[in-house]
């Protein structure tokens, strides 16, 4: 069955092809970055605005690049939430129009989710039970997985995310928007030994985290050395890999699973993804992570979530809304 994802959460609107929920025929992407770079951040309301020019014309390249019409298709998967309302909304409302137009199952997908089924969108997948890393600019997840459909949350973040706080740290050390690549690739030319960054652990136990108080200690060791930026970015970064991998191991033991998936646009880092792989091996587990290029937001990873949401039963109505906050 093809399935057309849509994805309009934040500042880029893509729409997909996707079969069977597993393999891509298309994925295309309209990123806003150079719209909003110049103001250190995304704009709500530019965003909306170019979703709503971008959408449909996005959508038909989809459909072109999957040679595939609006009849080939057996269900639309859209993004509901979490996300910017406005920028939802123009999602929510070109997949309702498809769907009612050509009579097609709807299928309302949570982003996050979403992020989650990028990682079987490739040859080897995840096994059930497994535990999921979901690390991104507005959210840093950890959530058991113990089967098609069952979602508990293990922690998460109770202040900045790790996307966040990279965003933010890169905008302390003038390196521009989007932070996390421009910090991880000023971390390559640093020591991250050098400058003693804090890690918050937090209480005995708890699988929550906190990027709030590092960032601050970031802020203070710049404005007393703005010559070390390097180093800071390289401190910073191991500062929150550390407490990140050893938050996914203590949660894949706790649950006794053999497989850990990072999901989420911070999963592309590659010192995130080497720390958790080497200490992995080292406990006799299994790392899972999608492509770059899946695990920044994208409708591929919408339309394999709406897929296997759609084989559960799942549907969802012509009354389907859009929200700033989902839970899980």
């Amino acid at each position: 069955m093809l399935t057309l994802g849509i994805e309009t959460s934040c500042d880029e609107t893509a729409a997909a092809v996707v079969v069977d929920g597993r393999r891509i025929r298309s994925n295309v992407i309209a990123s806003q970055v150079p719209l909003h770079r110049k103001y250190g951040g995304v704009v709500p309301e530019i965003a909306s605005r170019r979703h709503l020019e971008l959408v449909l014309p996005v959508v038909a390249e989809a459909l072109e690049q999957a040679e595939a019409t609006l009849v080939d298709l057996g269900l639309v998967a859209v993004t509901v939430g979490p996300g910017l309302v406005g920028a939802l909304l123009v999602g929510v409302s070109a997949a309702k129009a498809i769907a009612f137009a050509r009579g097609l199952p709807l299928a309302g997908v949570n982003h996050l989710r979403g992020h989650v089924y990028a990682n079987f969108l490739q040859a080897e997948v995840p096994k059930f039970p497994f535990v999921c890393l979901v690390v991104s600019g507005g959210h840093t997840d950890l959530i058991y997985l113990g089967g098609p459909g069952e979602w508990e949350v293990l922690g998460r973040s109770r202040d900045d995310a790790a996307g966040e706080a990279f965003d933010k740290v890169a905008r302390i050390l003038g390196l521009g928007y989007p932070g996390g690549p421009q910090v991880e690739a000023l971390a390559h030319a640093g020591d991250s030994e050098r400058i003693a960054l804090p890690r918050a652990w937090l209480e005995a136990g708890s699988l929550d985290f906190s990027f709030s108080g590092l960032k601050t200690a970031v802020l203070q060791h710049w404005r007393r050395s703005p010559d070390r930026a390097a180093d800071l970015a390289a401190g910073f970064q191991s500062a929150v890999v550390d407490v990140l991998v050893r938050k996914t191991m203590t949660a894949a033991e706790s649950r006794g699973v053999s497989g850990i998936a990072l999901a989420g646009g911070v999963a592309s880092n590659r010192a995130l993804r080497e720390a958790m792989a080497a200490e992995a091996a080292t406990r006799g587990l299994r790392v899972y992570y999608p492509p770059p290029e899946l695990c920044t937001d994208n409708a591929a990873m919408i339309a394999a979530a709406g897929y296997h949401a759609f084989q559960r039963g799942e549907r969802a109505g012509l009354d389907l809304g859009a929200y700033a906050d989902l839970p899980w």
